[in-house]
């Protein structure tokens, strides 16, 4: 089952009230452990229960209920696809993480946004053009471009650190679904995992290769939907990516909600930008946006900024 793992306290925020529970979790691994940190910890102990939590309790919700913490929530001294900021965010709300896999020189998969080092390391040129311990001698910087004492993780300890605490969506930069799917089996992390699938195609192999597994597909209009029910591809093990943009009308997620799958919307473009320069008369405002997408169909919100994003609204 989904244990929430939190320390046993009550804290107030702006438009929020959230419960902390002390619970013993067990991960897939059947591994054991009491957490005692500050966390919001998400865990499942198989992929059916992150199907269901998924697809039955986050849409089913009458609330903005889980974020997706784009690249992993990055902030001042705080790299993005880093380990540290991931569990930086979960100090502050539940969240499943959504990260960038590519490829090193020797095929070690690691977490890196762009084809090249410049913008967020101390290195230079491709990712490719490095060796897995080339990239260990590598720094992070954080969204000012400062250096941080942080390295670039691999996919396998990103894996292996989400359970019991978060779930990993797996973007695709180089790294095919087949790839991507394998690692996820390697580490025995169903449970932890989606795997974003570009094109429906995608979704049907990455399906036959692997029931259990968890996909992120991308649907922006209703025709896409009639065509997804006829791939051989169960609702139940998608979420679906509808729109960067601010939904005008609920009538793609209703149809998307009706077939058992929750819908996700990106606010990176739009409204997280409108939070992070915010003043205090217009945040009623903005906190309104947010939760008129949920009110729209949308069971999960991504976000750039899901530290800030966690102060203006309820996520428990």
């Amino acid at each position: 089952m989904l244990n929430y793992i939190k320390s046993n306290m009550l804290i107030n925020r702006p438009g929020a009230i959230i419960i902390f529970l002390l619970l013993s979790c067990s991960c897939s691994s059947g591994h054991k452990e009491i957490s005692t940190d500050d966390r919001y910890y998400l865990n499942f102990d198989s992929a059916a229960h992150l199907h269901s939590y998924l697809n039955d309790t986050i849409r089913n919700s009458h609330r903005i209920n889980l974020l997706s913490a784009h690249r992993g929530g990055a902030g001042k001294e705080l790299p993005e696809n880093s380990l540290e900021t991931f569990e930086n965010t979960l100090k502050y709300t539940y969240s499943i993480i959504e990260v960038d896999p590519r490829y090193s020189k020797d095929s070690v998969i690691v977490l890196h946004h762009d084809k090249t080092l410049d913008r967020t390391t101390t290195g230079t040129g491709l990712v490719s053009d490095y060796t897995y311990e080339e990239l260990q001698k590598l720094f992070l910087r954080d969204i000012d471009g400062n250096v941080t004492p942080f390295k670039i993780p691999t996919l396998e300890e990103a894996l292996k650190w989400a359970k019991g605490k978060s779930v990993l969506v797996l973007d695709k930069k180089d790294v095919s679904v087949e790839d991507r799917l394998r690692a996820v089996e390697e580490c025995d992390a169903e449970a932890n995992a989606i795997i974003m699938a570009y094109t429906f195609e995608e979704a049907r192999h990455c399906y036959v290769m692997n029931k259990d597994v968890m996909m992120q597909i991308f649907i922006n209009n209703q025709d896409k939907v009639l065509e997804f029910d006829n791939i051989g591809v169960p609702w139940k093990n998608v979420i679906v990516f509808v729109t960067h943009e601010i939904p005008e009308s609920p009538e793609l997620f209703n149809m998307i909600n009706s077939r058992g799958s929750t819908c996700v919307v990106g606010t990176s473009r739009t409204l997280d930008k409108e939070l992070m320069q915010h003043d205090d008369e217009n945040i009623a405002e903005i906190r309104s946006k947010y939760e008129s997408i949920h009110k729209m169909g949308a069971g999960i919100i991504e976000t750039d900024v899901p530290v800030n994003l966690s102060k203006l609204i309820t996520t428990n």
